[in-house]
């Protein structure tokens, strides 16, 4: 099912929250929508960091793509031209997004999960609510999957990021949900915090063939363990580090970066993707909060770039041209991984307890911030189902 030109459906990648617009850009989601190139493709090398574009005269957003996908942070769902989404993420605040709206497809998925009879026999209204809520997500990730052409990525209940048999039953769940209603497993992600138990659970699942997303990763011993469990893909907020560190003092890695002339925002992700290269995880990298041009320009070569709106409307209408002197450089590059250097600290098998002792202050407050919000998210629904159920003609 695809959205109406008349759909006014906003989605962000990077924020729990959902927040206020004017009727005609309103309700977010936690929706992840990768970007379709709509520009002829820059003819660009792409063997080492000194890499730029080729000499046809093009955009910026042109010159970006050929090294990184750019991952708009929000959508506009009337405005397919400019940003058709290639893949999503259903979530929570997607959930409450649909529910607030008078008019949308996506309701209709709602609706129907609220109208079944398995989750009506439930005798405790508790499993009720989580039984719609689940079968709600899996309805609009379905939807989302006949609409795009890539992955869906779909949210765990934050509440089980402590519980690796609770996160494998749950994606189990979902899964079994998907194929309830033909979307095969490898058309699916599905997103977890990466809490030791959450990483724990992404290797077993990854073990049985099922795509994992690993989010809230605010250290390099996370970046680690989760590539070393074999996630899919890690998502790190360059943003949200920058603005704890501005904030805060006390966190080694955060002061090691500054003291090395590094912002720390980017020397995470940076040193991600040269471990994740350099030692030849599978893992994709992921780039969140992004909070200006020159951060995108800083980490392209990163596997994904989520950028707000107004970065990528700046580089779709800035040209360049053949004789310009600034280049587009691809700066992280699998073949420079390779000269990157890691202290054996950094290179340790990583475990529950050596990651509890090396994540540092930074990482347990926005990771305990990121799991609040979700938490708090889902159980809004799960009230708001309680409100509307049954629904009308049921």
């Amino acid at each position: 099912m695809s959205a109406s030109p008349s759909s006014s459906l906003v989605f962000s990648a990077s924020s729990p929250r959902v927040r206020k617009w004017p009727r005609s850009a309103r309700s977010t989601s936690n929706l992840l929508v990768h970007f379709r190139r709509s520009f002829p493709i820059v003819l660009a090398s792409s063997g080492n960091a000194s890499s730029s574009v080729g000499t046809a005269m093009s955009t910026e957003m042109d010159a970006v793509s050929s090294f990184s996908e750019i991952v708009p942070d929000t959508v506009i769902f009337d405005d397919f031209e400019k940003f058709p989404p290639t893949a999503a993420t259903v979530s929570s605040s997607l959930l409450l997004g649909i529910c607030s709206l008078p008019d949308t497809k996506f309701k209709n998925a709602v609706e129907t999960a609220l109208a079944n009879s398995e989750c009506y026999e439930q005798g405790k209204s508790s499993d009720r609510m989580a039984c719609f809520f689940n079968k709600a997500l899996v309805n609009v990730g379905a939807d989302l999957a006949r609409l795009v052409p890539g992955r869906v990525s779909t949210e765990v209940d934050a509440r089980l990021a402590y519980d690796t048999r609770g996160i494998i039953n749950k994606v189990h769940e979902l899964l079994r949900l998907y194929n309830e209603v033909e979307v095969s497993s490898e058309r699916l992600l599905f997103k977890i915090p990466s809490t030791w138990q959450g990483i724990e659970a992404s290797r077993l699942l990854e073990a049985e063939g099922i795509q994992t997303h690993l989010t809230f990763v605010y250290s390099f011993p996370q970046a680690a363990a989760a590539a070393q469990a074999g996630a899919s893909v890690i998502q790190i907020f360059v943003g949200r580090i920058r603005d704890w560190a501005r904030n805060h003092s006390g966190d080694p890695e955060i002061e090691a970066a500054c003291k090395g002339g590094q912002d720390p925002g980017l020397a995470l992700p940076i040193k991600a993707y040269n471990y994740i290269h350099k030692y030849g995880h599978k893992s994709k990298l992921m780039a969140a909060a992004i909070r200006n041009k020159q951060d995108l320009f800083d980490l392209l070569g990163v596997d994904y770039i989520i950028a707000p709106l107004k970065i990528l409307q700046s580089l779709k209408e800035s040209v360049t041209y053949p004789d310009e002197k600034y280049s587009y450089v691809r700066r992280l590059t699998p073949s420079s991984a390779k000269e990157y250097e890691f202290s054996d600290e950094e290179l340790l098998k990583w475990d529950q307890r050596s990651l509890a002792a090396a994540m540092g202050p930074c990482a347990e407050e926005l990771l305990a911030s990121g799991l609040d919000g979700y938490i708090n998210q889902t159980r809004r629904v799960e009230e708001l189902f309680g409100k509307i159920w049954p629904p009308p003609n049921v």
